[in-house]
């Protein structure tokens, strides 16, 4: 058979696994989804493959490559699974991780819990050494002292350790002999050095990066071989990539080794997507919505890319609560994460309010209504009573939804509790969670200076299309794009994501002391590390491009704006360009600027990234030549604008015409999503196969 150039896109969420299967030359793509086996995330990745490649008669060998995204990385965090950890440092600094900043994130909370550190303090040890600010060595480091904490650490039997010491990130030479004296005790030992993970200043965050990282590690590395050894058992043999949480691929070695790197590599693949379909449209500015089985996420797309942060919080004790959480120095696509997916539960609290999250049911046993043994009422049940979804047509009719036991679960749940007819309780639980979605748009793009009324939304995910109308009114935006596949269009940005890997270096000075040879010797490192990263996943050196940026601000202030360095060899007249840059972007953020003070500058940050891919997204749309053999026929369905239930046109999707318009009360089904347009709502099918809803009720 000849070898086809397919590429495999799989994302494993809580609830659903998909995958997303395109071929390069002919732009056919293929998806398919099924419940996430929490046991063995593998499983479900293995059966995905197994049934595509039954249906288009393919062998697993004519898949190039597989570009996966996993939750395994914050799930083990979250629900302490990882590995037994010790933590070796610079005397005087054991307890860095309880200590942390020394800040609550609730200062009117007398009961607030802080997130407890991976390393508990017993497995925490010290050796006397030192490193300056400067990179000399004040004090050295004694060989036989290490062997003997690291024998200290064996004896408790840890499983993986991290080595952070002070000022590592200007001389990694003590973190390097440590590693090499541990492997001389034991070559099999996992290791993380803060030199390599997170080369940064900020002692505590630096510190609790590495250790997440070693946190991790063995479980990543174990799942990715048992994934690796379930698709060569079925005949592949292309390269296996892993979404990075800022919006790259990497290979599989590399992921397994900064495993803390992926954390967030699902939503990612979201938000690549959203770009994609953004440029198709033309629309450059946009709101991100991808709403799944166990969250909802949020993202801002400014000037055609994803916005992007360089910290992340991980296992939050309060999820909304920043500073609740472990703190990580990792590049992230920046998400507003909400608890709210299909499958989150809805209850009565001690005050007999509703409340709705973040707890969810997940895959297993899953929403009441998927007839698994679960018993609590979950967002999906409460769309399943309102008429948005079709009980025979769920996941394309592959699994039938249990009206009933939605019914019962919502009643004794939500409904008798608090008094509601069946009706007004679902409605209470979707209605609850479009605002906490809405409310906490609003409160981020209010910190950012943004106008979401300004911008379209994207809609993605499960249940991003069910709810997508709701909050589109809320939120007054009064245009819709819910693209193809919205249900599995993570697992499509996962293809669309170019190759990349980030680098950073601390370096402070002002600016006026910036020492140019140092910085571009630190710039010509970060770029050669870059390409041979990339030269790993098959990238010529010829088609990478670099983007460099710097973390600077005021002398004495405490946190930083980043700002564009120029590419190539730097020069005396570079420091007044960085100069103007940092003005610029200070003045555009904060509206003034402190004429007279000192810049300082600290992080020196680098992009590497390969070719574009380029994907035909029109390609297989199956679409019919008229609209009305698209019409399945009528359904009753709650909309509040209408006082009750009422009846709305019921379309298939893949039945829909370029060009076709379609009035609202309505919804559009496909397989892996279904999109509920409101009775003020008109949608039109353009050329990509996107639906854009016009809202008129919205007015600016």
């Amino acid at each position: 058979m000849q070898r086809l150039p397919y590429k495999l896109g799989v994302d494993i969420g809580g609830t659903f696994t998909d995958t997303v299967l395109i071929n390069e030359a002919t732009g056919e793509i293929h998806i398919d989804k099924v419940l996430t086996t929490p046991d063995d995330p593998s499983r479900a990745v293995i059966t995905l493959v197994h049934r595509i490649s039954d249906r288009l008669n393919i062998s697993a060998g004519n898949i190039g490559s597989i570009i996966h995204g996993t939750t395994l990385v914050t799930n083990a965090i979250i629900e302490r699974k990882g590995a037994k950890t010790g933590l070796i440092t610079t005397r005087g600094f054991r307890d860095i991780l309880e200590i942390g900043r020394e800040m609550r994130y609730d200062i009117y909370d007398l009961f607030a819990r802080m997130p407890k550190p991976l390393v508990p303090r017993y497995l925490c040890m010290v050796v006397d050494e030192r490193i300056g600010p400067d990179g000399n060595v004040i004090k050295a480091i004694d060989e036989s002292e290490v062997k003997t904490v690291v024998q200290r650490l064996l004896d408790q039997e840890v499983e993986a350790m991290a080595v952070s010491l002070l000022h590592s990130f200007r001389n990694p030479r003590h973190e390097q002999l440590i590693q090499k004296l541990i492997h001389q005790i034991n070559p099999n030992m996992v290791v993380s050095l803060s030199s390599e993970v997170v080369p940064e200043i900020r002692e505590y965050e630096r510190t609790s990066t590495t250790v997440a990282n070693s946190y991790v590690r063995p479980l990543m590395q174990h799942y990715l071989k048992r994934l690796t050894d379930a698709l060569q058992e079925l005949g592949f043999r292309g390269m296996l990539f892993m979404m990075l949480s800022d919006g790259g691929i990497t290979t599989a070695e590399t992921a397994a080794k900064f495993p803390i790197r992926i954390i967030e590599s699902g939503p990612a693949g979201g938000a690549i997507a959203a770009q994609q379909y953004g440029e198709l449209t033309g629309q450059n500015d946009l709101i991100s919505f991808d709403m799944g089985g166990t969250t909802a996420k949020i993202c801002i797309i400014e000037d055609g890319q994803p916005m992007k942060a360089k910290d992340f919080e991980a296992a939050r004790v309060y999820r909304f609560k920043k500073g609740s959480g472990i703190p990580l120095k990792v590049p992230v696509i920046e998400l507003i994460e909400i608890g709210a997916g299909g499958g989150s539960i809805a209850k009565v609290n001690n005050m007999g309010l509703l409340v709705v999250g973040p707890e969810s049911s997940g895959a297993d046993p899953g929403p009441a209504c998927y007839g698994r043994g679960g018993k609590d009422p979950a967002v999906t049940d409460a769309d399943l009573i309102l008429g948005y979804l079709d009980p025979n047509y769920f996941l394309g009719g592959e699994m039938r939804l249990d009206i009933e036991a939605a019914q019962e679960a919502i009643m004794e749940t939500v409904g008798n509790p608090m008094g509601l007819p069946l009706q007004e309780a679902a409605w209470g639980i979707h209605e609850m969670v479009n605002e906490n979605m809405a409310d906490s748009a609003k409160a981020y793009a209010m910190e950012k200076g943004i106008d979401l009324m300004k911008r379209a939304m994207v809609v993605l995910g499960g249940a991003g299309p069910v709810h997508a109308y709701g909050i589109a009114l809320k939120l007054k935006i009064n245009k819709i794009i819910c693209p193809p596949r919205a249900g599995v269009l993570s697992a499509l940005g996962f293809l669309a994501a170019p190759a990349s890997f980030e680098l950073s270096r601390s370096y402070v000075t002002v600016l006026d002391g910036l020492d140019i040879d140092l910085v571009n010797t630190i710039y010509r490192e970060m770029e050669a590390e870059g390409t041979r990263t990339l030269e790993k996943v098959g990238v010529l050196p010829k088609d990478i491009s670099f983007s460099r940026i710097v973390g600077a601000r005021y002398l004495g202030q405490g946190y930083e704006i980043e700002i564009p360095v120029p590419g190539g060899e730097l020069k005396s007249e570079s420091i007044e360009s960085l100069r103007q840059s940092f003005n610029k972007q200070y003045q555009r953020i904060y509206n003034r600027l402190n004429e007279g003070m000192e810049i300082e500058f600290i992080d020196w940050r680098v992009l590497a990234s390969g070719p574009k891919p380029v994907l035909n997204l029109g390609g297989n749309l199956s679409y019919g030549s008229q609209e009305n053999a698209a019409h399945k026929g009528y359904r009753d369905i709650f909309f509040p604008e209408t006082g009750g239930y009422t009846r709305a046109s019921v379309y298939d999707r893949y039945g829909l015409e370029v060009g076709a318009v379609i009035t609202g009360p309505a919804v559009v089904e496909e397989k892996e999503s279904t999109l509920v347009i409101g009775p003020h709502g008109r949608a039109e099918v353009d050329a990509w196969g996107n639906i854009i809803v016009t809202i008129d009720s919205v007015k600016h």
